[in-house]
């Protein structure tokens, strides 16, 4: 029991991260998923042009849902930074998902409406891989681990003994 204690501890955070990303992603899949039925079937548009369509409008829910949920602990640099990058790796997610919708479609002549839906789930699926690991790496980056010289010089910065340190108030005035 203690080793499958530490094995949660070792992957704790990849596990809470995966679950609150995997949960964003369930309800962006269910909307995904109703839009392009909605684009394709009611609509009439192609299968790729109704993927980009449903994408588009589930990246936006999945950029605040994770922005703000699961990766909310992460390091944070400018909000046009993340926003940049997340949508320019989205974009990668988004050509994989289509690329397999359109290889069933028009590579293969699966055209009914079951082999559709199929194809854009297994795309879904396979650009969610992509998206989770470059989210981590490049998005929402974990912090960074302050260098072993830095602990080496604190003490050297520290203020000696018996003389007046600076606190933001005028050098030397009493607190």
């Amino acid at each position: 029991m203690d080793s499958v204690r530490r094995l949660y501890e070792r992957f704790r955070l990849l596990i809470h991260e995966g679950a609150k990303f995997g949960i964003i992603g369930l309800i962006g899949l269910v909307v995904n998923n109703l839009i392009y039925g909605w684009t394709h079937i009611g609509l009439g548009l192609g299968v790729v042009t109704a993927s980009t369509i449903a994408f588009v409008v589930t990246a936006i829910m999945s950029y605040v849902g994770n922005r703000y949920w699961s990766f909310r602990h992460r390091e944070r640099t400018t909000v046009h930074r993340e926003t940049v990058m997340f949508f320019v790796l989205n974009g990668i997610g988004l050509l994989i998902q289509d690329a397999v919708v359109g290889f069933v479609h028009h590579g293969l002549g699966l055209t009914n409406n079951l082999a559709s839906f199929v194809a854009l789930n297994l795309g879904i699926v396979l650009g969610t891989l992509f998206r989770f690991w470059s989210y981590r790496k490049w998005v929402w980056a974990e912090p960074q681990a302050a260098d072993g010289d830095h602990e080496k010089l604190e003490p050297a910065l520290a203020a000696a003994p018996g003389t007046a340190s600076t606190t933001g108030d005028e050098a030397g005035s009493p607190h």
